[in-house]
């Protein structure tokens, strides 16, 4: 199966500091379930007070047919690889999977063998930064990764 994807780059820098910090907003789905799915991972330079200062990049990718689960777990992935690619250093995940930020914050189990390795994946790359830290919000406030997820989707179908 081909995978198609897009990922861009913004032109806009970190702050000239030690410290490079970004948010990452996450999403995945598909379209039934399991069905044809993608992930998404929209990524946010910050400066040292939290503030965004600009647009890092976009990641949108076309997965095949998988569960929503997964889909999760790689748009994860895809952001934090990109995040080390741009190199930063803190990272604050931020997703509207409440199953995955309890499993990476180690509130619940992974019973999924599937997904225990993309769980094992994340964990590895964590350790290419300072800080990485997990955190839910509601899918309201996950409107940019949605959207590359949609975007990926219809791509791929």
């Amino acid at each position: 199966m081909e995978r198609q994807e897009r990922d861009s780059t913004a032109t806009c820098r970190p702050a000239q500091t030690m410290t490079k910090l970004m948010r990452i907003f996450t999403d995945g789905g598909a379209r039934g379930n399991p069905g044809p799915a993608g992930s998404g991972a929209y990524l946010l330079w910050l400066d040292e007070d939290g503030e965004v200062t600009g647009v890092a990049a976009e990641v949108s990718k076309y997965i095949g047919e998988t569960t929503n689960n997964q889909a999760e777990y790689m748009a994860i992935v895809f952001g934090l690889q990109k995040a080390r690619e741009l190199g930063a250093t803190h990272v604050d995940m931020v997703m509207d999977s409440e199953l995955a930020m309890k499993q990476l914050n180690g509130v619940y189990k992974v019973k999924n063998a599937e997904l225990a390795k993309r769980y094992l994946q994340v964990h590895e790359l964590k350790k290419h930064f300072k800080k990485v830290s997990f955190r839910h919000v509601r899918r309201e406030y996950n409107k940019e990764a949605d959207r590359l997820v949609n975007q990926a989707i219809d791509r791929g179908v």
